[in-house]
């Protein structure tokens, strides 16, 4: 057995019969050694097999046996020793940055419902520090990104070192290495053939690694051809040349209002434990707006997005394209595409955006034709921030009202999230009398509640009821003839909120006092009031700019 092959073992004692070690020492090594060898086996064991999908993330998912990790045994144990050592180093960072990939596609399966994107999803990690910055403060943000960091550069490494010293054992016991994977060879094929599964989906006959690298690359194929598919699609655009003139004539001297409640979810008004108390409330609106004149049509949307990445959603809508990761999003905002914000500009509207949390520079805000863009230190608020450092939705609609629909004012569109709903869903801000708003001070000290609720499907059931609530008041208040709002969600919550298979679909209402408006949707097919039942019509979100523009486009008219 040669020097590169061994693995530590007790060193000779030395001249004259002295023992280097005190009694029991020799034996410590070893254990120590044991453990060592048992613990490298299983970091490459999770590597080879570990599922991408939280949801199969159990005991009985390692359960499998891996076919990647059985070639590696035969090629180990037919190498000679410096070779050996060579190719246990390059697998063993290889399968490192597998296990890297890995980790990150749990974490984007547990909030976005799918895996990493190689090509597209990198400045989701970027959103993913300013949010824990936002929301949990500076120290949270820079604990967490040097985790991450330390995590990138010490698995592989790790991995690395685990699968040499596999590699050095393997060496030392040649036929037990061979014959072991032959076993396990043999069972693999017969786990192949008859398609056993301990976790469905996951066959105990795996073969996680080279599935996964086949899968990654037909995604990087498929995100750098992407830019062809969308240059496609931007070039048939059917509004793209359309006068102002023949644009929105059926909405002429209206205020629209497009706001966009965020984490507002089919999940919100259909799951059980949920849907009772947002559901009173949307009943209650609908009571409340019939009341007072409104009319209101609702259906769901099917967003590009889920759990996050409310700003693939309001490109999605706004564009009529769908804009389901970030190249694509990147792309599409650098085009000249005609979003539905530049619909209303381009036929005369006024067009603004409120954004409650942008505290920098936005050049992607140009897309969205705004004549002006309202940022957090636009809005005058002096009170406590709440979910994402973002003012309460009262506040924000109280701020954009003050600021756009003024007595003589010309007809505004506007896009504003609401972002009270916002994950971690707590402290939920309470409804005040609008007179009482003021510059925000009367929030001082209420989001210091109980946030023992935090991140839980209570915390998030309050707080779309809140935001729900607040729309319906801020119709009350402000609403008149040539009010129109659209409003609904961005998204689905995260996985932990929905659970397993919750889909992407959202809910959409149109609110109007004036009849004609809600006329001139009647062929859609919506269902009356707030609150959309589980046979509402299903669009898919990028297919409402295009019915929009129709719906309201030169044949219609309204009564104002």
């Amino acid at each position: 057995m040669s020097d590169d092959d061994r693995i530590a073992s007790p060193a000779a004692p030395p001249a004259g019969g002295a023992t280097a070690t005190p009694p029991g020492g020799g034996r410590g090594r070893r254990v120590r050694s044991m453990v060592a060898t048992v613990l490298a086996a299983a970091l490459v064991l999770v590597a080879l097999i570990a599922p991408a999908d939280v949801n199969d993330l159990t005991p009985a998912a390692f359960l499998r046996i891996p076919v990647e990790g059985l070639l590696a045994v035969a090629l180990l144990v037919a190498l000679p020793p410096r070779p050996r050592r060579t190719v246990a180093t390059v697998l063993g960072a290889l399968l490192g940055l597998v296990l890297v990939l890995t980790l990150a596609d749990l974490g984007f399966s547990t909030v976005l419902d799918r895996p990493f994107d190689l090509i597209a999803d990198w400045a989701f990690l970027a959103a993913g520090a300013e949010f824990l910055s936002e929301s949990y403060g500076r120290a949270a943000q820079v604990g967490a990104v040097t985790l991450a960091v330390a995590a990138v550069v010490a698995v592989p490494v790790l991995v690395t070192l685990s699968t040499r010293r596999l590699a050095r054992l393997l060496g030392d016991h040649r036929q037990v290495g061979a014959r072991t994977a032959a076993a396990f060879g043999a069972a693999w094929v017969v786990c192949a053939v008859l398609g056993a599964q301990i976790v469905p989906g996951l066959p105990v006959a795996a073969d996680t690694v080279a599935t996964g690298v086949w899968d990654r690359t037909r995604q990087v194929n498929a995100g750098l051809h992407d830019q062809e598919r969308l240059a496609d699609q931007l070039a048939g655009d059917p509004f793209h040349d359309t006068p102002g003139d023949q644009l929105l004539t059926g909405l002429r001297g209206k205020d629209v209002l497009v706001a966009f409640v965020e984490s507002y979810g089919r999940v919100a008004v259909e799951d059980p434990e949920l849907a009772g108390e947002v559901d009173a409330a949307l009943d209650e609106g609908t009571r409340q707006l019939t009341a007072a004149g409104y009319g209101s049509r609702s259906a769901f949307l099917t967003s590009s997005t889920t759990g996050g990445g409310s700003w693939l959603a309001h490109a999605t809508l706004m564009s009529g394209i769908r804009a389901d990761n970030q190249l694509r999003y990147t792309n599409l905002v650098r085009s000249d595409r005609l979003t539905l914000n530049g619909a209303f500009k381009r036929a005369g509207w006024r067009t603004s955006l409120v954004m409650p949390a942008l505290t920098r520079a936005w050049p992607e805000a140009d897309f969205f034709a705004p004549d002006r863009v309202y940022g957090a230190g636009d809005l005058g608020y002096r009170g406590p921030t709440f979910s994402f450092s973002s003012p309460p939705d009262q506040f924000t609609l109280e701020a954009f009202q003050r600021a756009e629909r003024t007595p003589g004012h010309a007809p505004v569109m506007a896009e504003i999230p609401l972002l009270s709903s916002h994950i971690p869903w707590s402290p939920v801000p309470s409804l005040v009398d609008w007179d009482d708003l003021g510059d925000g001070s009367v929030f001082t000290g209420t989001n210091r509640a109980d946030r023992t609720d935090e991140g839980t499907r209570k915390a998030y059931r309050k707080s779309i009821v809140y935001s729900l609530r607040t729309l319906v008041s801020y119709v009350q208040r402000y609403g008149d003839d040539n009010l129109v709002l659209v409003f609904l969600g961005d998204h689905q919550p995260a996985r932990a909120i929905t659970g397993e298979g919750a889909g992407r679909d959202v809910p959409i209402t149109v609110v109007a006092k004036d009849p004609a408006v809600l006329d001139q949707i009647s062929g859609w097919g919506w269902q009356d009031g707030l609150n959309p039942a589980p046979d509402a019509p299903v669009w898919p979100m990028e297919s409402f700019r295009d019915r929009f523009l129709r719906a309201f486009g030169p044949q219609s008219r309204t009564h104002s």
